[in-house]
């Protein structure tokens, strides 16, 4: 390998002399660069990245642009309106999933990671660039719901393609490690966002901050959105893609939406709880948790979010660390405890937080935290591993997209529903734990793939 440009190699890797008479071979392997192998993943991590920055703005600045875009002078009317556009994301993922996915199986995952990233780029930059109401009048709350189905339907093909970039590209050994990077990118994406509008609120007054201030936020997308452009555009395709390329009669693999969905049936349905229980634990935490400390204990506002955003970057450091964690010891052993904790403890946190101090908020927060990170650890590198090559990108992002849809992103209007009508605040907490249920029975029934070749892949190595 040495003097040759950094790319794969295949390499077909002859039994010993011994056995040559029998003329057996074994299958052909895939050796990787290890420094292609980071780009890859500093690449997908990004775009990743890019989503939740947005995520924790819009969440932090709800208020704000209530007042920008829904001047109806209720302020619960124009919060319910900031989210309803927000939640507008999530009604077009699965689309996004229905088209991205297959034309990633089709075209490959570099093209569409690009175009994905271009859309959540531009989606998100747009925001920034919206007149207020004040200015246009009801063309402004339309804008925004355009810009928010763009970046909804972008993200429909970010998560699926970013976590099948870095397992195709990953050694079999080394698949959990460099997976978890991708949710370390959730996480820093997030911690960045919010805390941007936590400074900016402490910096700015209310006027600037509704005036202008708020824009900035979103404007960063640009910037970022070219940079990760520029890395994306760097890569070449995935060895795992590029050999279905060469078996295929044509250059362009066509796999019909069909075989898909009905084809890999039984691992959409495994694909769903465990995405069912990563995604309601995850938003339950991170999205949920702070309006429940402030709404429902009377938390102060402020206090809260410094707690959650001090949970996310203790997961930050365990995250690593806990994808390679994986695998050595399987995604299956990290997954199952992260169910079982969730089963046995989410009770034992919510009366810890209950309690109200900052410190029992903290300790409970912090045991949920690290429950999450055996999923946010594990996922990116065993939701790929359910799929062959052949239909990868379309039947997870179909899969993914569905799930988060439906009991994700709902985590938070469900729960607090839920506790409206049974007056019950330990509700998160049942509700958690029936989602570990699920992922269990999920985690039961899947094989496990650590230190072994991807579905429909030759064995990958490192150089």
């Amino acid at each position: 390998m040495k003097g040759r440009r950094a790319s794969l190699v295949t390499a077909s890797v002859i039994a010993p002399t011994s056995a040559l008479k029998s003329r057996t071979k074994t299958p052909d392997t895939t050796v990787t660069d290890p420094a292609l192998v980071k780009r890859a993943v500093k690449a997908a991590a990004l775009g990743n990245a890019m989503e939740w920055f947005d995520f924790g703005v819009y969440s932090y600045i709800a208020v704000t642009l209530g007042k920008v875009f829904f001047p109806s002078g209720n302020p619960t009317a124009q919060l319910l309106s900031t989210f309803g556009a927000f939640a507008a994301a999530f009604l077009v993922r699965p689309l996004g999933g229905m088209v991205f996915g297959p034309l990633g199986d089709r075209v490959g995952r570099q093209k569409v990671l690009a175009l994905t990233m271009i859309m959540m780029a531009a989606g998100t930059f747009a925001i920034g660039l919206i007149p207020s109401y004040a200015t246009i009048g009801v063309g402004a709350p339309i804008l925004l719901l355009v810009a928010r189905l763009v970046q909804g339907f972008s993200t429909g093909g970010e998560y699926a393609g970013a976590s099948t970039f870095i397992a195709e590209y990953a050694p079999d050994k080394r698949r959990g490690f460099l997976g978890s990077w991708l949710e370390f990118g959730t996480l820093a994406g997030y911690i960045g966002g919010a805390g941007l509008v936590t400074l900016m609120t402490a910096l700015l007054s209310t006027d600037d901050l509704t005036s202008w201030g708020w824009r900035i936020p979103f404007l960063i997308a640009g910037p970022m959105g070219i940079i990760g452009l520029y890395l994306r555009m760097r890569l070449e395709e995935t060895p795992a893609f590029a050999a279905e390329v060469e078996k295929a009669e044509t250059n362009r693999p066509k796999v019909p939406l069909r075989e898909m969905v009905t084809g890999q049936w039984r691992s959409l349905l495994l694909c769903v709880g465990l995405v069912l229980v990563f995604n309601v634990t995850d938003y339950m935490l991170l999205s949920y948790m702070p309006s429940y400390l402030t709404s429902e204990l009377h938390y102060d506002e402020t206090h809260g979010l410094l707690v959650v955003l001090g949970v996310m970057a203790l997961m930050m450091i365990a995250q690593p660390f806990m994808g390679a964690l994986t695998d050595r010891v399987g995604r299956r052993p990290v997954i199952a405890a992260g169910c079982a904790g969730f089963l046995l403890l989410s009770v034992p946190a919510l009366l810890l937080i209950r309690e109200g101090s900052l410190l029992a908020v903290g300790l409970g927060m912090g045991a949920l935290g690290m429950l999450l990170v055996c999923f946010t650890a594990s996922m990116p590198a065993a939701l790929p591993a359910l799929f062959p090559t052949r239909v990868r990108y379309g039947s997870l992002s179909i899969g993914f997209n569905v799930s988060v849809s439906l009991f994700g992103g709902t985590t938070p209007l469900v729960v607090t529903a839920l506790i409206g009508a049974t007056g019950d605040m330990m509700m998160p907490a049942y509700y958690m734990m029936a989602a570990a249920v699920i992922g269990g029975f999920a985690v039961w029934r899947m094989t496990e793939s650590a230190g072994r070749p991807l579905p429909g892949s030759a064995p990958s190595v490192t150089e």
